[in-house]
């Protein structure tokens, strides 16, 4: 029997400081610094759409792992959660691996602007996604029906990651346009660099707000070593 196939439209894409997967959160909400805004199609971009939406303080937002689609999928994946050595079932992480490609991220509103040149945009912090990342839809969120203090987290829940402390010399940090400083902090306070890795000798980057920003992480400190 072949596999039913229903049709899916981009309603807008995301622009964020991230040119690359490399850098972002792994989880929406974790930076709330990271500022981004989300631009809608022609089609889409209908402020009688958005209208009520202003009342919401946050917002659900389905996209597409642009940069995971492929035409097969992982039964199990290596959650970097575990170190990225311990293989679990996919459906028992976000894994972007999957059979749909497809992400979900909670954000905050900032502020909803519908006349622009381009139409209703939204502004939005704590997004987790690269610059251009297909929108596929947004649903408000809704704290009696989405929240759930007593929830369970599983395995992510039985490892606590710390923070690291950033050295990010003045004369770098100067290149980094001052409204994008505490978002760049955040991003590196969580150690964007992959947690099965352990060589304090090596160079990490990743695109961030036009810059290409390179560091090296040991023993929880982690120290920018140029800002390109």
């Amino acid at each position: 029997m072949a596999l039913e196939v229903y049709p899916v439209k981009i309603i807008g894409h995301i622009r964020t400081d991230f040119s690359s997967k490399f850098g972002v959160p792994r989880q929406s909400g974790i930076v709330d610094a990271l500022e981004a805004k989300i631009v809608f199609e022609k089609e889409f971009a209908q402020p009688e759409a958005f209208r009520g939406l202003d009342g919401f303080s946050h917002l659900w937002i389905i996209w597409q792992f642009s940069e995971a689609v492929r035409s097969n999928w992982s039964a199990t994946v290596r959650p970097p959660r575990l170190g990225g050595n311990t293989r679990v079932g996919v459906f028992a992480t976000r894994s972007p691996f999957r059979p749909n490609a497809i992400g979900l991220s909670s954000v905050k509103i900032k502020k909803i602007e519908l006349d622009t040149p381009k139409g209703p945009v939204i502004y939005v912090t704590g997004a987790d996604l690269m610059d251009g990342t297909p929108i596929l839809d947004i649903k408000p969120y809704l704290a009696y029906a989405d929240s759930h203090p007593e929830a369970v987290d599983g395995f992510a829940g039985q490892v606590v990651y710390r923070k690291v402390r950033v050295v990010f010399p003045k004369e770098l940090l100067a290149r980094v346009p001052e409204e994008k400083r505490q978002g760049l902090l955040g991003v590196l306070q969580e150690n964007p660099a992959p947690h099965y890795q352990n060589d304090p000798e090596r160079v990490y980057g990743f695109g961030f707000a036009g810059n290409e920003i390179k560091f090296r992480i040991k023993d929880d400190v982690l120290t920018v070593v140029a800002v390109e």
